[in-house]
């Protein structure tokens, strides 16, 4: 009986009902992810200052990591703040 109750729980979307994130550099055809571009920099970052995973910008793995990059380098130049309150 207990058994019954923890798989009525479990209820998962079915396969491919989600709609799939599309890389927006890749989209707009962006080779490089520039770290003057704050305002573009600003999507990926949370309201707290941190950088949100590939999951959730749907980014693709090589722009990610530049996004990464670029967010850091920002920082250093005070383009971007490193948290907020």
């Amino acid at each position: 009986m207990a058994n019954a109750k923890k798989q009525q729980r479990r209820v998962r979307p079915a396969a491919g009902s989600r709609r799939r994130k599309y890389c927006f550099f890749c989209k707009e055809g962006v080779e490089t992810v520039d770290y003057k571009d704050y305002s573009t920099l600003r999507r990926f970052m949370s309201e707290r200052g941190k950088i949100r995973s590939r999951r959730t910008t749907g980014a693709c793995r090589r722009h990610q990591r530049q996004v990464a990059v670029a967010i850091k380098r920002a920082r250093e130049v005070a383009l971007l703040p490193y948290s907020s309150r």
